[in-house]
C-alpha cells in the first residue's frame, strides 16, 4: 500500500463521513448532536489516515483504536437522534 487512501477501511470511513454529512443537512436532527456526529464521523477517517502516516504499525494500532472508538460514539447519536425522531413522530400522532 502506497497511501492511505488505497485502503478499504479508509474509502469506508470516508463515504461515511460524506454520507453523515449529507444526513445532518437534510434533516432536523438536535444541532448539538450533528456537531458532534460529523466531528466524531470525520474523526474516523482522519485517525486512519493519520496512523498510516506515521509508517509505524505500532502506532497505526493505536490510531485505528482511537477511529473505532469514534465509530461507537457515532452509533451512539445515530441511536440517540433515532430514538428523538421516534418520540417525535408518537408525539405528533
Amino acid at each position: 500500500m502506497k497511501s492511505f487512501e488505497d485502503l478499504e477501511v479508509y474509502k469506508k470511513a470516508f463515504e461515511f463521513s460524506i454520507n453523515i454529512f449529507n444526513l445532518s443537512n437534510q434533516n432536523s436532527i438536535n444541532r448539538n448532536i450533528v456537531y458532534q456526529l460529523e466531528r466524531a464521523a470525520l474523526s474516523i477517517s482522519n485517525n486512519i489516515a493519520e496512523g498510516f502516516e506515521l509508517q509505524s504499525n505500532k502506532q497505526f494500532v493505536k490510531f485505528l483504536y482511537i477511529a473505532k472508538g469514534s465509530c461507537g460514539e457515532c452509533r451512539n447519536l445515530l441511536s440517540i437522534s433515532y430514538r428523538i425522531n421516534q418520540r417525535k413522530k408518537n408525539i405528533l400522532n
